[in-house]
Parts: structure tokens; C-alpha cells; sequence
């Protein structure tokens, strides 16, 4: 091989790889900035002095979030409505996906259009008449009435997204096992939904975010302390004079924690999951 194109080739391939690691410092300094803070004695938020590990670190911020604060009580909280929503949006999400993918009904257009349409508008913007309509049912300060609320702002993008994965799934192999006996339940179950499982791992990635992360909402739906989720919890660290950085920090890399793990665990199946699904619509 010549050597001015070996030459341009190694430079192109380090010029990528210095991109890549200046972009991975960018990603990690916040976390590492964090997780610094978290180690510093006292509630310390700024400091002078470029120090990969900070002097006289200490765990007791993480100590006093596990023995001095209701904290497992806002992780058991979060992990419960979390689990919950993402039950309930992968159940209703795969069916009514499903439903929309291989189904003409009167109506079908319209309820695709207003679902798409839901999507236009921030969920902040519904948050009054969702409270209003929740008072009605007496829901306010309880699980199910932000399961509800979680529910209905996450399934609009996930009904679409389910009904755009079963559309590129060809209609054969239901045929197939329609012929051999199946019921039409039967052949959604045992075929359909099997080979959806990489958007089914996506939507349920999304929703148990959507409920995990969540602030605005919880905040003004759960008012009891004992049922405040970990968003809310990590707010009560804020006072009006004085902010405690330290426990801040501590349970913000905690909080992260789940997020991080789930993601390691369905990795194999993001990249299909976020792609087939848009191929046809």
C-alpha cells in the first residue's frame, strides 16, 4: 500500500476517535461533576481547586440519604408507579398497535389523526383539566390517579410507534396460523407479539422513564409525603435559604442508577426497536 494513503487513513481514524473521546468527556463531566460533589464534606457545591477525587472525601452524604431521609420509601414509591405504567402502556400500546395495523374500522383515520394530534401539545398544557377531571373522581393524592395521567401521555407515541413496528410484520404469517387452527388472539400472541418484542422493549424503556423522571405532574397529584415519588423527594433537598448539594448529588447518582442498568439490559434491542418501527406508517 502507498504510503500517503496509509498516512490519510490513519489520520482520518484518529481525527474520529479524537471526536469521539472529546464528545465522551463532554457526556461524562456532568456525572463525574456530580459524583464529586457527592463525596465532599459539608454541602459544597463549588470549588477552587481541580481535584479528580476531593479532599477528605466522605460517604456520609449517601449514609445520612439512607438512615436520615425517607429515601427507599421514594425509591419503593417511584419503582411501584413506574412498574406500573409500564405494564399498563405496553398492554394497551400492543393491542390497540395492533388493532390499528391490521384492522378497517369506521373511525380508524380519525383515531390515529387524534392521537397524532395529542402529541402537538406539552403535558404541562393538560395538567389543569387532568387535576380537574381527577378531583371529580376523588383521585387526587393517590397511585391511580397518576398511573392514569402517566398512561395517558405516554401511549399516543407508543400506540403509533406499535402500529408502525406491526405494519412492516407481514400479514402471511398470521394467515399461516389462522389456517393451522389459530384464533385471532391466538396468532397475535403466539407470532405477532413475539416478533415485536425489540419495540415492545422500546415502549417500555419509554414509559418506565416517562414515570421515573417525572416531576410537574406528581408534584401536584401526590401531596402526602408518605407517597411522594423520587423526583419530589429530591426536591424537599431545596429550601428557600440553603440548598443540601451533597444529598443532592448522592441521590441524583442513585436515582440514575435504574435508568443506566435497563438500558445495559435492553441494549441489544434499542437500535431495532427505534428503527423498524418507522419504516412504514
Amino acid at each position: 500500500m502507498p504510503i500517503q494513503p496509509k498516512r490519510t487513513k490513519l489520520l482520518r481514524l484518529a481525527a474520529s476517535h479524537a471526536i469521539l473521546i472529546l464528545f465522551t468527556i463532554v457526556a461524562l463531566f456532568p456525572i463525574w461533576q456530580v459524583a464529586h460533589i457527592s463525596f465532599r464534606p459539608g454541602n459544597q457545591l463549588l470549588s477552587t481547586s481541580f481535584e479528580f477525587i476531593p479532599a477528605n472525601a466522605t460517604v456520609d452524604n449517601y449514609v445520612k440519604l439512607f438512615t436520615e431521609r425517607d429515601f427507599l420509601r421514594w425509591i419503593g414509591n417511584s419503582a411501584f408507579v413506574s412498574l406500573v405504567v409500564t405494564l399498563t402502556g405496553v398492554a394497551f400500546a400492543s393491542m390497540a398497535g395492533y388493532g390499528f395495523s391490521r384492522f378497517r374500522f369506521l373511525g380508524r383515520k380519525l383515531g390515529l389523526l387524534s392521537l397524532l394530534t395529542t402529541q402537538m401539545f406539552p403535558a404541562t398544557m393538560l395538567l389543569l383539566p387532568m387535576y380537574i377531571m381527577l378531583i371529580k373522581l376523588g383521585l387526587i393524592n393517590t397511585y391511580l390517579g397518576i398511573v392514569i395521567v402517566y398512561s395517558a401521555t405516554a401511549l399516543p407515541f407508543c400506540i403509533w410507534t406499535m402500529k408502525g413496528y406491526y405494519d412492516t410484520i407481514p400479514t402471511s404469517l398470521e394467515e399461516a396460523a389462522r389456517i393451522d387452527g389459530c384464533s385471532q388472539f391466538m396468532a397475535f400472541y403466539t407470532i405477532i407479539l413475539p416478533l415485536a418484542a425489540p419495540a415492545l422493549v422500546i415502549k417500555a424503556l419509554f414509559s418506565f422513564m416517562t414515570a421515573w423522571s417525572e416531576y410537574i405532574v406528581a408534584a401536584q397529584i401526590l401531596q402526602e409525603t408518605l407517597l411522594w415519588t423520587l423526583p419530589i423527594g429530591l426536591k424537599s433537598f431545596e429550601s428557600t435559604m440553603s440548598t443540601e448539594w451533597g444529598l443532592y448529588g448522592a441521590a441524583s447518582l442513585v436515582v440514575m442508577l435504574p435508568v443506566v442498568v435497563l438500558f445495559l439490559a435492553l441494549s441489544r434491542w434499542l437500535v431495532s426497536g427505534l428503527t423498524l418501527g418507522s419504516v412504514k406508517g
